[in-house]
């Protein structure tokens, strides 16, 4: 598994951290001026340190998103047990997870209610057989 983010992630983290750091200075030190409000350098200096530790933390956080492994349909899904919403002659539907699923069964033809388990997949339609 890897243990960095890739590498566009973290410029973008890098290059948004430091304009959010000119953008915060330039409001500071030029725009509340014009209105009469002047907050001194080390009132900067502390938010702009703040500010810092902000992006740090939501850069940690973010990159744990590129660790998640995901998961298909078929691997969470083959090995469960459903049961037949629409009888299987051998097309039909069954409710597996909950979730609605068009499905065939090749072994024999299942009734409404009849308990199923899930083989394969083929597309977005699961092959079934009957529960043992």
């Amino acid at each position: 598994m890897k243990t960095r983010p890739p590498l566009w992630y973290t410029l973008q983290a890098v290059l948004s951290s430091i304009l959010e750091e000119i953008l915060l200075a330039a409001f500071v030190l030029w725009l509340l001026p014009h209105f009469n409000v002047n907050i001194p350098l080390w009132g900067l200096a502390i938010m702009m340190i703040a500010l810092a530790i902000y992006s740090g933390v939501m850069y940690r956080i973010g990159r744990q998103t590129f660790f998640i492994r995901p998961k298909v349909a078929a691997d969470n899904i083959i090995g469960s047990e459903g049961r037949v919403t629409k009888p299987l002659a051998p097309d039909g539907y069954v409710k597996v997870q909950g979730v609605l699923w068009k499905a065939i069964c090749n072994e024999s033809e299942l009734g409404v209610g009849d308990e199923v388990e899930v083989v394969g997949m083929e597309g977005l339609r699961l092959i079934v057989k009957p529960k043992k």
